[in-house]
């Protein structure tokens, strides 16, 4: 099995369907939350353990804890893949995640990682639960509540026949299930079942392991067996898994997450104004962002307290991303000491991280610090932008000072203009960063090239 994912769009996908009447129904949802946990190309990321991230247009990612773990799994594996936050009838959330340290696909295990939250900020309780006896796996977890069993129904996927199937246990308190039984089996290896409900027809998108496309089915109930497939194969043109619907909390619009294995943890994203439809866009990589190294995302809306509160308790990180207009693949890093633009994601990881300090020359402006190599800046010499260590003459200085304005492409993102060539601009030329004279009056090309995102 190749990373195995499974994401919670359940909260997010009908809030009137999943809660019961009461606080948690009332709740005005304003921004989102998202586990995951973290990979890399050559896995220096690597880390088995539940990490959080926030944003308020579900789109553009904020890591917190400085993209570190929140939660440690010290039961089972000891550690943990494919988390899924589901926010419970009384409003508290709950976190199920897979049972598995790393990537030994051929690991058994019945059980699930289980912590409760009543804000996301601190978990408690935390458990291992059974669903099933079975010689197998329980993989990429989904719960859902069923209100015709007033239980929820907690969807993973497990070996059945030979092939993964996606299998059900009931449980109304996430520390006991029933004994999983098949809750969907297309007559080939399934995984990664994600559940949203619409005008009240139940939607459940899982990935054809077969050939690594998404598939979406639907049912008017959650019974077992009920489900029929709906839509044609969904793909990025490569092999996705672990689709996460989730909708906008402000527009009647669904967006559709999938996550990549080639290269590791490069997450596509749909969007759709009719889930019935079963048709799905492609956005560009401009319109979104996610965390860094992220694997595996689950996607639960929040109130504006509960993301203030996330955010005061976490922080945000020290570090910034900068990503290109007009390639927005690519982001800006160091590699043997030249500054280039090259396609997420990407080991050493942390070349792509930068501490946008105050300007060297003038504090009004900005100097970019390397994380990895504190002591080194980004400066242009020749008019070409290089990675090196602050000499402390005026020059360099000047050199490694710039000033931000609205992008030359588009007045929401960015432009750099060197300090000490105020005519030239921070750009990329064969992917790779320099300085050259740019105005409004510049072509197209050039201007795109001259603009950038500063996010996480």
């Amino acid at each position: 099995m190749k990373r195995r994912t499974l994401l919670t769009a359940a909260g997010a996908a009908g809030v009137g369907a999943l809660l019961r009447p009461g606080a948690a129904q009332a709740a005005t949802y304003t921004g989102y939350a998202m586990a995951y946990f973290t990979e890399s190309p050559t896995m220096a990321a690597a880390s088995y353990n539940l990490h959080l991230a926030v944003s308020s247009d579900g789109l553009n990612w904020t890591p917190l804890n400085q993209n570190n773990p929140v939660a440690d799994p010290n039961q089972g594996s000891g550690g943990l893949r494919d988390p899924f936050i589901l926010r419970k009838q009384d409003g508290t959330f709950v976190v199920l995640a897979t049972d598995l340290n790393g990537t030994d696909w051929a690991y058994q295990s019945q059980y699930l990682h289980v912590w409760d939250s009543a804000d996301l900020r601190t978990f408690r309780n935390y458990r291992l639960l059974k669903v099933h006896s079975l010689a197998t796996h329980a993989w990429a977890p989904e719960a859902v509540w069923d209100a015709a069993r007033n239980q929820y129904a907690v969807v993973y996927s497990a070996v059945v026949g030979g092939h993964n199937v996606l299998m059900v246990s009931y449980t109304t308190d996430f520390v006991t299930a029933t004994t999983g039984q098949v809750f969907f089996d297309p007559g080939y290896d399934a995984i990664d079942g994600n559940f949203v409900t619409v005008s009240g027809v139940n939607y459940m998108y899982y990935k054809n392991n077969t050939n690594s496309t998404l598939l979406g089915t639907r049912s008017s109930s959650f019974n077992p067996g009920s489900f029929s497939v709906y839509t044609s194969a969904i793909g990025p043109g490569r092999g996705v898994e672990a689709p996460q619907i989730v909708k906008s909390n402000t527009a009647n619009t669904w967006h559709m997450w999938g996550d990549t294995w080639s290269p590791n943890g490069r997450f596509f994203c749909w969007q759709s104004t009719n889930v019935a439809g079963g048709s799905w866009s492609l956005l560009n990589d401009r319109a979104y962002t996610q965390p860094l190294n992220s694997k595996h995302l689950g996607i639960t809306p929040i109130t504006a307290a509960e993301l203030s509160g996330l955010t005061a308790q976490f922080g945000t990180p020290a570090w910034r991303r900068i990503k290109s207009y007009n390639f927005p693949d690519r982001y800006v890093r160091h590699a043997n000491n030249v500054a280039r633009i090259d396609v997420y994601p990407f080991d050493p990881y942390q070349d792509q991280l930068w501490t946008l300090v105050p300007g060297l020359a003038d504090s009004s402006g900005v100097s970019f610090r390397s994380v990895n190599f504190p002591d080194r800046y980004l400066r242009h010499s020749n008019y070409a932008m290089v990675l090196a260590p602050n000499d402390g003459t005026a020059t360099f200085r000047a050199d490694a000072t710039f000033y931000q304005a609205a992008g030359f492409a588009d007045a929401s993102w960015t432009s750099f203009r060197s300090y000490n060539f105020p005519d030239r601009y921070l750009r990329h030329s064969g992917y790779v960063l320099r300085i050259d004279p740019i105005t409004s009056s510049s072509a197209t090309t050039d201007k795109q090239d001259a603009t950038f995102r500063v996010g996480y």
